[in-house]
């Protein structure tokens, strides 16, 4: 796990259902967080903000394997699982903070985009080497968890 870029959030409570449990379109909500951070951590997102670049969502796979519950403390582990001419594929796991069992897989194909025209380009060869290296080790966390969680 620590090979990946990992991004930490506490579920709040009105992104449960009324079976209380994480509403199944959150963790499309989640993934997209987690890409932002990630390009943050892959020293691109400043190229977000500054319309280097942009990208879209072509495709995007989720398996539930169980549940998450209103505060818990998700933590997603981003990699590059495949890079394209134009498009690259996150994969993304979803863990209860300090579980090893993955509860949610994804893949996430992206399309990337000039920012104005919206129009597919090929990956530029800085962001193509940052995508394949990652961020390794990097963390990201909006939960307080690694502050607060025991030693």
């Amino acid at each position: 796990m620590s090979d990946r870029f990992r991004y930490y959030l506490r579920v709040r409570y009105g992104e449960c259902d009324a079976q209380k449990v994480v509403f199944n379109p959150r963790y499309a909500d989640y993934i997209d967080l987690a890409v932002t951070e990630f390009f943050k951590a892959l020293g691109h997102g400043q190229s977000l903000l500054n319309g280097e670049f942009d990208f879209q969502l072509v495709k995007q796979t989720i398996e539930w394997k169980a549940s998450a519950r209103f505060d818990q403390v998700l933590e997603l582990s981003l990699q590059t699982a495949r890079l394209g001419n134009t498009s690259f594929t996150v994969a993304t796991d979803f863990r209860i903070a300090g579980e090893d069992r993955v509860i949610v897989a994804a893949e996430t194909v992206y399309v990337l985009v000039d920012a104005e025209s919206l129009q597919k380009m090929t990956i530029p060869p800085h962001l193509r080497e940052a995508l394949e290296k990652g961020a390794p080790g990097a963390v990201t966390d909006h939960a307080a968890y690694r502050v607060a969680a025991p030693a």
